[in-house]
């Protein structure tokens, strides 16, 4: 029986308006990349590919060995997503939060995690006001590692007391998302269609459904947990 619910939240509980792909720009301007130039167009692909991960190791990742930069690119980052958050570019996925409370209702804890640094997630926590409404959120330095790796996952079940991986469901927009929740040993790992990736990058990655929205992930969970008390 699924007690855990692991959801991303940009892209799947939370619909910003591009403002994730705005803010990017804005990073690579900030740290000297030109619009144009093969190094830009390289990050920029870059970026795509690893939409979900931990934004300060894709930054380290874009330019390695030089700190100065990628934290340039990460406060950058982070400014500008904080921005579009000020100017309402921020909203939840729709019928996200009739899901997770349809979900806290069936017993089952909701956790947000997200490739934010903690102010930003808090931020848009607190904008949505969803402060209440879930079990709570964690960004990689809460984890030790961002995803891909499991550890946001593991870290959501010991922090909720959930007895086994195979009690949890992983929901994301991205492969990052899928492989996190892979390699956590969930039960059900499932990309959504309202983000960053779509089929052809789900078919990339070990995953065990394609959802239309979050919001269907509480008849995904119903199917399972049928199924498991037969």
């Amino acid at each position: 029986m699924i007690k855990l619910a692991c959801l991303d939240m940009a892209g799947t509980t939370v619909l910003d308006d591009g403002a994730v792909a705005d803010a990017f720009d804005a990073s690579l301007s900030a740290a000297g990349l030109r619009a144009g130039t093969p190094a830009h167009q390289a990050a920029v692909r870059y970026v795509h590919e690893t939409m979900g991960q931990s934004k300060i190791e894709v930054f380290r990742k874009i330019f390695p060995g030089d700190v100065g930069r990628a934290d340039t690119a990460n406060a950058a980052f982070e400014a500008a997503y904080l921005e579009a958050i000020r100017n309402d570019r921020v909203a939840a996925i729709p019928q996200a939060a009739e899901t997770v409370e349809k979900l806290r209702a069936s017993g089952c804890a909701v956790v947000l995690s997200t490739g934010f640094s903690p102010t930003t997630r808090d931020y848009i926590i607190e904008a949505l006001g969803w402060g209440e409404l879930i079990t709570l959120a964690l960004c990689p330095v809460d984890a030790g590692r961002g995803r891909p790796f499991p550890d946001m996952v593991l870290t959501a079940l010991l922090r909720t007391g959930i007895e086994a991986v195979d009690q949890i469901a992983v929901a994301g927009d991205t492969t990052s998302d899928l492989l996190a929740g892979s390699r956590a040993g969930a039960a059900i790992v499932a990309g959504v269609r309202t983000g960053a990736h779509s089929d052809t990058d789900f078919a990339t990655v070990p995953h065990t459904h394609v959802l239309d929205s979050v919001a269907d992930l509480v008849a995904c969970i119903d199917a399972h947990n049928q199924g498991a008390s037969r």
